[in-house]
């Protein structure tokens, strides 16, 4: 990615809280450094997941502290905003696909974004899954539509969990340098510890600048993050 004269409009659409700084957060740094205005829509409430039978009450302390992590990230990346949709954690795939869709295009006729960024189609976690396909259908390139170029992104937990040959792999064609805003995403995901796990678990601190610094080695730079390219039209 370069930079350009023209700001963009961008939307990053992530499934849960900590997912937009994991797959994209120094990306998100680098728009808002190159005066692009970037939005970002947290689709499922997170923490929800982790209960038996799903109460949003007895979760409400812990779901305000995440709402809190999102807005506080959103503002050390220079985000222009986050908002949060709170549909259920990890049961995306109970609600009709095109209740989904319809959100995402709502989020897409507000913003109107040139550029869109969204989880990658294999991961092991079910609503990356279909938020990928929520948002491929929400982009498709009817006549007028604004958006331009779309990319998935990966996240450390859920893509590499994801067994070879059970779904499609993540093969990046899309690097962004993000040495300059590396220490900043960093302490966007430090606004996150409480998903955040000790090393040598794969959503670790340490984990993620492995990968970082790995992605970065692929193309000769400090610090990357990758992507899929989807589409691009010039």
């Amino acid at each position: 990615m370069t930079s350009t004269s023209l700001t963009q409009q961008v939307l990053v659409i992530a499934a849960h809280p900590d997912d937009e700084v994991l797959g994209c957060g120094g990306t998100i740094a680098r728009h808002a450094d190159n005066g692009d205005e970037v939005w970002i829509t947290i689709v499922a409430e997170g923490a929800t997941s982790r209960q038996q039978h799903r109460n949003r009450d007895e979760a409400s302390e812990e779901l305000s502290k995440l709402t809190q992590s999102a807005q506080k990230a959103s503002v050390i990346l220079g985000a222009a905003g986050v908002e949060l949709l709170d549909l259920p954690d990890n049961r995306l795939d109970s609600i009709d696909r095109l209740d989904v869709i319809k959100q995402i295009e709502a989020k897409i006729e507000l913003h109107k974004p040139q550029v869109v960024y969204v989880h990658h189609s294999g991961d092991v976690n079910i609503d990356h899954r279909r938020l990928h396909e929520a948002a491929v259908t929400a982009c498709r390139a009817t006549p007028g539509n604004c958006v331009k170029r779309l990319l998935s992104y990966e996240v450390c937990s859920s893509t590499e969990w994801q067994p070879p040959y059970s779904a499609p792999a993540f093969h990046p064609n899309w690097f962004v340098e993000i040495s300059a805003q590396w220490d900043r995403k960093l302490e966007a995901l430090n606004a996150y510890n409480s998903e955040m796990r000790r090393w040598p678990h794969a959503r670790s601190i340490e984990a993620v600048g492995h990968l970082a610094h790995w992605r970065g080695a692929q193309v000769g730079v400090e610090t990357a993050e990758a992507f899929c390219l989807l589409r691009n039209i010039v």
